[in-house]
């Protein structure tokens, strides 16, 4: 995640909301009813033309700007404290020209701002900020947003007693990163980063609604409008900039809180360009372009208003860092209902997937491996109807997780970021799996109606094509979750848990059929029962290595990851403990299984019981996976941006009034 990004001139198609607006469709069918609706009106004396044809302008300056939203032409240095070169334009792939136009509104004129091709970035003052939300006002007002969406929020963290209590008031939005992993998740590729400004803008109708970039960003900067279904961000207003104001939000603010300007430059009246205050997450994820100043001192301890069981802990070297919050209690519950998320889609379609996989590896590596019982697999009735129940269900659940999206009919632009996006990656080795699948189906019928040997190495060539593609798609659907930002996610144990149930479901989906179809020709399942009980074993074995040292990794570290830790041994304590123990008992059941070989009805029986525990452990356990997450983001307030009021507002109809900035369901 850490590539370097292309910084790239603007075009006149790129997207930003309230920006840009695209190009007229030509028709030559409307040309034609236009023309004869304009002869018409000459006919009859009528001037069709519009009196004013210049263009729209690129911001309406007022004439009486107050100085404090101008931009100023200072000094700016060369590099900024990571190493990136603050003018632009070096970086900017091939040699762009300084003066283009960025087509805001259609119109081609070239901004005046001097230092238009340089690295801009706020600066917040938090000693100043008075928590009025006149910049989220601003910012909303001036992009036209809907209650629920926001590109610019004010949080709060507060600590301290009486009569000496402190609160911290913290303004955000998109900090225009010089790694921005935004647009490195984006599969659309929806996101560019202009040489002009620095600016990362987003493009909405390039956006198919998947949400990765709400999950990769450490700021919560893009927004997910779930009744548009699309993404939208804050675009540094450079419609602003180019007629040389200030961003709405900083010309705004009442308490002279906000700056903006060249990065790196302290701003008049400033002592301090930090990099960091408490609550804002680790700069070194995206080397975001804001900088501070806090020069008040603070409680050894701040805490957080929202639902989030974090604080902020003062360090030796006078620096916070998050820490788990135990505001909760310790007592443990089941909380069954709460599994259900919007992910839901993703649940059923990652264990689906990899259990598809798995069962393929095994049923057409197996022989080529010198395991009779798959081949006696093959050669049984029930070899067809896997081969198409998996077609179906690979099928089915990419469907779903295509209605996943906010605009599912946007799907094939998934594949459009190959470079960067692991996301297009999974799409596409997922993509490529199914179709070796299918062909391999197919030329296996075509081997059975035909024993023509051709016909047999095409299956075989599709088979390693959907070995190789199924394998590549895991590993890269494993490398979507490792994200700095969700530090829960980003361990190694995703990658035993993604291929541990490739095994431990795929055994289950080939026992499913094989199983009945052998016990129905009379034939034995003593070998089949042993080989799918084995690989069930190994998966669970991989499974539970894995959350045995995820878990002791969180108990021994800070901050979001133990905080996620702490919800999952309390908020859903007592589903977590059961979750454990059936994959621990079914492991050692299923490798008893494939090492007595005890098969006839006790076998099948006891293989059966246990592989309907592991089914509902694994999908409990999946379905925590997304819940439990926490982001590395800005903190809440007790109201705004608090996950708990907004569910608590749907549950008692509060969000069904549109000011309350909630809306009832996610898409």
């Amino acid at each position: 995640m850490n590539a370097p990004v292309d910084i790239k001139e603007s075009k006149k198609d790129a997207g930003a909301t309230g920006v840009w607006q695209p190009e007229p469709v030509k028709s030559a069918g409307i040309t034609g009813i236009w023309t004869a609706v304009r002869d018409r009106l000459d006919q009859i004396g009528v001037d069709p033309t519009p009196k004013d044809t210049s263009p729209r302008p690129i911001f309406e300056k007022r004439e009486s700007e107050r100085p404090y939203a101008l931009l100023s032409d200072v000094e700016t240095q060369h590099e900024n404290r990571y190493g990136q070169a603050i003018d632009l334009i070096a970086l900017a792939k091939g040699e762009a020209p300084v003066g283009r136009p960025m087509f805001i509104n259609e119109n081609p004129t070239v901004g005046t701002n001097p230092n238009r091709n340089k690295q801009h970035g706020f600066h917040f003052t938090a000693d100043n900020c008075i928590g009025c939300h006149a910049c989220e006002a601003a910012c909303s007002e001036k992009n036209e947003n809907p209650a629920h969406i926001a590109f610019r929020s004010v949080g709060y963290v507060e600590g301290g007693s009486y009569p000496d209590y402190k609160r911290l008031n913290i303004s955000m939005a998109c900090n225009h990163c010089d790694n921005p992993v935004c647009l490195k998740g984006c599969p659309t590729k929806a996101y560019t980063k202009h040489s002009e400004y620095g600016a990362v803008l987003q493009d909405p109708d390039t956006c198919f609604g998947c949400g990765y970039c709400t999950w990769v960003c450490p700021y919560n900067a893009p927004q997910l409008d779930p009744v548009q279904g699309q993404v939208s961000k804050c675009n540094m207003c450079v419609d602003r900039l180019e007629v040389g104001l200030k961003p709405a939000c900083v010309s705004a603010c009442l308490g002279n809180a906000l700056n903006f300007g060249v990065i790196e430059n302290t701003p008049e009246n400033r002592e301090q360009i930090k990099t960091t205050i408490p609550g804002f997450p680790d700069p070194e994820i995206t080397h975001p372009n804001i900088r501070f100043q806090q020069t008040k001192s603070l409680p050894n301890e701040m805490g957080r208003t929202d639902s989030m069981p974090i604080k902020y802990h003062k360090d030796d070297k006078g620096n916070f860092r998050s820490v788990v919050d135990e505001k909760a209690g310790k007592d443990r519950f089941w909380n069954l209902q709460r599994l259900s998320s919007r992910e839901n889609p993703l649940v059923i379609f990652t264990l689906s997937t990899q259990a598809i996989i798995g069962t393929f590896l095994m049923t057409f590596l197996g022989p080529m491996l010198g395991i009779d019982a798959m081949s006696s697999v093959q050669s049984s009735v029930a070899w067809f109807p896997l081969l198409f129940a998996m077609i179906a269900l690979q099928a089915g659940v990419l469907v779903l997780s295509t209605l996943h999206l906010g605009k599912p009919l946007r799907f094939y632009r998934g594949f459009n970021n190959l470079r960067y996006s692991p996301l297009s990656r999974e799409a596409l080795g997922i993509a490529m799996f199914f179709a070796g699948l299918s062909g391999f189906t197919f030329f296996e019928l075509l081997h059975a109606w035909l024993d023509w040997g051709v016909l047999k190495l095409g299956a075989n060539l599709f088979g390693g094509f959907a070995v190789i593609s199924g394998l590549v798609g895991l590993y890269f659907m494993h490398c979507i979750y490792r994200i700095k930002a969700r530090p829960f996610w980003n361990h190694w144990q995703v990658l035993t848990s993604f291929f541990g149930t490739m095994f431990s479901l795929g055994g289950v989906l080939l026992a499913l059929f094989a199983l009945p179809a052998l016990a129905w020709a009379g034939a034995s399942v003593a070998e089949v029962l042993q080989v799918c009980a084995g690989a069930c074993a190994l998966g669970l074995i991989a499974e539970g290595f894995g959350l045995w040292r995820h878990a002791t990794y969180l108990n021994t570290e800070a901050g979001e990851g133990a905080a996620s830790h702490y919800i999952q041994s309390t908020t859903f304590g007592k589903t977590y403990m059961a979750r454990n123990a059936i994959v621990g008992f079914g492991a050692l059941v299923m490798a008893i299984l494939a090492l007595s070989g005890v098969s006839g009805g006790v076998g099948v029986s006891l293989f059966a019981v246990t592989a309907l525990g592991v089914l509902l452990a694994l999908l409990a356990g999946r379905a925590l996976f997304y819940v439990l997450v926490i982001p590395t983001t800005m903190p809440g307030a007790f109201f705004w941006k608090n996950k708990a009021f907004e569910q608590h507002a749907r549950d008692i109809g509060l969000a069904e009034m549109p000011q309350v900035g909630v809306v009832p369901d996610l898409h």
